[in-house]
């Protein structure tokens, strides 16, 4: 009797591994239950742009972002509750395809709230690439007027640009196991750079939400000085939100050059910097109480040593052409060099057009160095550079001694090949992706530069300009379907094709 009922006890357990096993070999269900469920909760982020619109602007603003809202939470239960008992074990390539997936939907729904309210009423092309851009922290825009527009939408532009800094997802990371969910699929496939396996803290959920708090923290911080610098509270908080997550999305037409005041550019150009620092770094700092181990990190002094030279070159060259006095040539070259190095976007007074042409364009080369890996940043990392500056040196040194076993160092630890492989992994599709982008922009009969921006920028999430537009562009017709799939291309970084093509 006592074996019988333990065969029938085996047979069940293996019954019901069977019908587990099943469902993890459905990769649709699994897609449909965390993109559904991610919609859900981003829908909830409708809620602040609600509160300004009642607060500024009156009920004819907050019913087209009520509108939003219900279409969102909608689209989402719709998607999540057909497979909502069903059992999620996320892998890789769910986490991959779930993560872009889920950005190009985010810039579908996002554009609501543009074309639903009265004004700016804009086309869906439009109100896509507009979403996209602050949602990828591209801060490129095709609205003008902005002193114009209600509050809820200035203020919506800036929640954009908060919520795509430290990634919308890593903050779903940092909700999902409350529903029983892990998220280090969704992590490692938001997450840039080649360490992205490397964990703070054994849970990858408290790692989220350790860089979610630091984050926040700072954006207080800034706020605040932005306030005591002169802003008004409502533009110190949108500023805030644009400098840290290096979005560039401004409330006035002039951006940073609109309130010509050298304090609020100093500001905006420290935190910029601030930005683009690892945030892995900051939660170390925080843990030992020192900021030590930020100065004594490779990437980080690298990433500063090539920053400060090129702040060096553009204040140098701006005083030494007779553009700016010196005091002026030192704020203005600080504060627009950190802004399009790190890919943040927001100008000052005159930028591009009146400055001398090869500062744009020697900034908008800079913009292609980037940041620090785990920053806010766009652009390729320092960190790649790095690698690939001590593996030139590597291979020169194996000319001379080819027999030799020279390992690729970073501080004292030395790289493993899969580290490297991961950095030459990235570098052809981003490129690849650059080339087709900026041939295909490039075709630009105003002469302008926007052609060269358009294509070289945006992929790189950086909207500053080099032509008479700068960091603001009014795509032609040919090409506004173009820059919606350049920008959301930046951010999956080549990622999803190179998933796809990649056999189960």
């Amino acid at each position: 009797m006592e074996k019988a009922e333990y065969v029938g006890e085996l047979s069940l357990a293996m019954t019901e591994k069977a019908r587990w096993a099943g469902q993890r070999r459905a990769p649709l269900r699994t897609a449909l239950y965390m993109v559904g469920l991610l919609t859900i909760l981003f829908s909830a982020t409708l809620l602040p742009p609600m509160g300004v619109a009642w607060w500024y602007d009156g009920m004819t603003v907050v019913m087209p972002f009520a509108k939003a809202l219900g279409a969102m939470l909608s689209l989402g239960l719709l998607c999540w509750l057909p497979v909502c008992r069903f059992k999620v074990d996320l892998r890789n390539r769910d986490g991959f395809v779930v993560v872009v997936a889920f950005w190009v939907l985010l810039s579908l729904l996002g554009a609501l709230p543009f074309m639903l309210t009265e004004h700016p009423h804009m086309r869906l092309v439009d109100a896509v690439f507009e979403t996209a851009s602050g949602l990828t922290t591209t801060g490129a825009t095709v609205l003008s007027d902005l002193d114009k527009l209600p509050k809820a939408i200035v203020y919506y532009r800036a929640q954009l640009n908060f919520l795509g800094g430290m990634g919308i997802v890593v903050l779903a990371v940092a909700l999902l196991p409350m529903l029983g969910i892990g998220g280090m699929q969704l992590y490692k496939a938001e997450t840039p750079g080649p360490m992205k396996d490397e964990k703070l803290t054994p849970r990858i959920t408290e790692t989220a939400k350790n860089l979610w708090f630091i984050y926040v923290g700072l954006n207080v911080v800034c706020t605040l000085a932005f306030w005591a610098a002169g802003m008004s509270f409502f533009d110190a908080i949108c500023h805030s939100f644009a400098t840290l997550a290096l979005g560039g999305f401004s409330t006035h037409d002039a951006s940073i050059g609109y309130f010509n005041s050298a304090p609020i550019e100093l500001i905006a150009g420290f935190f910029s910097l601030v930005a683009a620092v690892n945030f892995a770094l900051f939660f170390l700092a925080w843990r030992s109480r020192s900021l030590t181990v930020v100065f004594r990190d490779a990437e980080f002094q690298f990433c500063m040593v090539v920053m400060a030279g090129i702040i060096a070159l553009t204040c140098g060259y701006l005083y030494i052409s007779g553009k700016l006095p010196l005091w002026e040539s030192i704020y203005h070259g600080f504060f627009q060099t950190a802004s399009i190095i790190t890919d943040n976007g927001l100008v000052t007074t005159g930028y591009p057009g009146d400055w001398p042409f090869v500062v744009p364009l020697l900034l908008l080369l800079g913009s292609f160095f980037g940041g620090c890996v785990g920053s806010t940043c766009g652009g390729i990392k320092a960190f790649r550079f790095l690698l690939l500056f001590k593996q030139s040196l590597r291979e020169a040194r194996l000319l001379v001694r080819p027999t030799a076993q020279i390992a690729v160092k970073v501080g004292n630890r030395p790289m493993s090949d899969r580290v490297m492989q991961a950095v030459w992994g990235v570098l052809f599709p981003v490129h690849s992706q650059l080339l087709l982008f900026l041939l295909r922009a490039g075709d630009d009969r105003r002469g302008s530069g926007d052609g060269v921006r358009l294509g070289g920028g945006l992929p790189e999430q950086h909207g500053g300009g080099i032509g008479r537009d700068g960091g603001r562009f009014w795509p032609a017709e040919r090409c506004r379907h173009l820059v919606a799939v350049g920008v959301d291309g930046g951010r999956a970084a080549g990622s999803l094709p190179a998933v796809v093509a990649v056999p189960a």
